[in-house]
């Protein structure tokens, strides 16, 4: 007992389409109207094309004459641009103790600030070792400091919260933020003079 139309994620061609009639419109979009499947067979078999279901859910199903395996080789190739074009995200973790050393901060500071304006996230990661979980406002101060002079560029997606037996924040590109140029692109090559 089947509730509402066949929703199959394959494609039917050819003699897999089973239904009483079909709506048929040729390679050139032309509609020839509604008929069964053997019709539609035979005409798609005398231009050498293929008969593909293009919408199961209509009524009656919509069937297209068309070259199957071009249109699959083209939406393999939509598939792939859209992937290539797709930004991924990733989160960049920095790791901070609450004894970290001035020198050791700012160059974690300066790697988050780095990371963030190439489009990553950062976890800004307090960890507490033994007793010195006694004491997290000092991993907090640390997130908290860190949050307030990375502002210009990135902002908290939470606050500073314990874990367990560290202390966490993600950090993220502030919107509107503009990436800047690549210093190859900006710089003339050598053997143009600057005007």
């Amino acid at each position: 007992m089947r509730s509402g139309p066949r929703r199959d994620d394959r494609v039917r061609v050819n003699e897999r389409i089973r239904v009483r009639e079909i709506r048929v419109i040729d390679e050139a979009g032309q509609q020839l109207g509604i008929m069964t499947p053997q019709q539609a067979l035979v005409i798609a078999r005398q231009k050498s094309l293929d008969l593909v279901e293009v919408s199961a859910t209509a009524v009656p199903p919509v069937c297209r004459i068309m070259d199957y395996g071009r249109f699959q080789y083209l939406e393999q190739k939509r598939a792939r641009q859209a992937k290539k074009n797709q930004k991924i995200i990733e989160i960049k973790e920095i790791k901070f103790r609450p004894k970290v050393d001035e020198h050791d901060y700012q160059f974690k500071r300066r790697n988050i600030e780095r990371f963030i304006e190439e489009g990553d996230k950062v976890k800004a990661t307090v960890f507490f070792r033994g007793r010195e979980i006694a004491h997290p406002e000092i991993g907090r101060r640390i997130l908290e400091r860190l949050v307030q002079e990375v502002a210009e560029v990135a902002i908290a997606e939470n606050l500073p919260r314990l874990e367990g037996n560290q202390m966490s924040v993600i950090l993220a590109q502030r919107p509107g933020l503009k990436k800047p140029a690549p210093a190859a692109a900006a710089a003339p090559r050598g053997d143009e003079s600057p005007a």
